[in-house]
């Protein structure tokens, strides 16, 4: 049993939040990073659980969505 965040049940809703807001956003993977001066598979790693996001990392990805950090907090929440 893994003890990583990243690996807990209830951190598992954010990865496909992430995703969803980037392609709501009608970003690509490369793109978002882009926007986030990170390489795609960084993108590909956060969206998937292959890395854990922190909070100002969610709050750079949301802003470059173009989604209030804090809408986007109270939906995840």
């Amino acid at each position: 049993m893994s003890t990583k965040s990243q690996h807990n049940v209830a951190y598992r809703k954010l990865q496909p939040f992430l995703k969803k807001m980037r392609e709501d956003a009608g970003l690509s993977q490369q793109a978002l990073g882009r926007k986030l001066r990170r390489p795609q598979n960084w993108v590909f790693r956060s969206e998937t659980g292959g890395r854990r996001v922190d909070v100002t990392e969610f709050t750079a990805w949301a802003v470059a969505c173009g989604v209030d950090p804090i809408k986007a907090y109270q939906e995840i929440l």
